[in-house]
């Protein structure tokens, strides 16, 4: 199982790599984005709106990065993997896959801002922690949803849908936990409050996407 697990994380990773326009699509939208807020702001933003800035640029990434997770996969293709490999395999190779592409995306965001808008962390390290973690969990969020939008016509607009009711508890929880990172102080284990309901809203989703998958693998 762990085998083929890691040669489907593989073969993401092979096809990523020969349709590097779709990387590439996902970086120039970070980059000009970040640029765009840059010149439209007259001085460095204030850490309330640098912080909120921050993680709804990370929830549309997500959403352009994970987006195509399942939605690439034609037909032929997913009766192919039917045939060598289960419905838990093939969602958690997804799941593995997409973590690693979303935490890579947050730190190139990271950088980014802190190139042109500045770094008003105290805590640098804890963000970049956090930053991590939050983009971690929001991949495994949309991969759950890219997964359903792709049995629905191939729907992108189905996964958006879906998936900001879903994304928005855990987007104001990491919001409330970054702020730590800014010197705000929090009574005496709330920090770790804050980190144990964000782990177990992501044990959440990958339970629900193993549990759900294999219904939908069946279709």
């Amino acid at each position: 199982m762990k085998s083929r697990i890691i040669e489907l994380v593989k073969k993401d990773i092979l096809i990523e790599f020969r349709q590097k326009h779709t990387l590439y699509g996902v970086l120039l939208y970070i980059a000009s984005t970040i640029f765009v807020i840059y010149l439209s702001l007259s001085e460095n933003p204030d850490v309330n709106v640098w912080n909120s800035l921050f993680w709804v640029i990370q929830l549309f990434v997500c959403v352009n990065a994970v987006a195509k997770s399942f939605l690439q996969e034609n037909r032929g293709r997913m009766l192919y993997f039917y045939t060598i490999a289960s419905p838990v395999e093939f969602i958690t190779a997804k799941l593995l896959f997409n973590m690693v592409l979303m935490i890579l995306m947050s730190l190139i965001s990271l950088m980014l801002f802190f190139l042109f808008l500045g770094n008003p962390t105290f805590n640098f390290l804890f963000f970049i922690g956090i930053s991590m973690i939050g983009g971690a969990g929001i991949s495994l969020v949309f991969t759950l949803m890219s997964a359903i939008a792709a049995k629905a016509q191939q729907n992108a607009a189905l996964m958006a849908i879906l998936g900001f009711p879903v994304i928005l508890p855990q987007l104001m929880l990491l919001m409330r936990l970054s702020r730590a990172a800014f010197g705000e102080v929090f009574r005496g284990g709330a920090i770790i409050q804050l980190i144990g309901l964000i782990t177990l809203l992501d044990f959440l989703v990958i339970v629900l996407a193993i549990v759900l998958f294999p219904y939908l693998w069946k279709d």
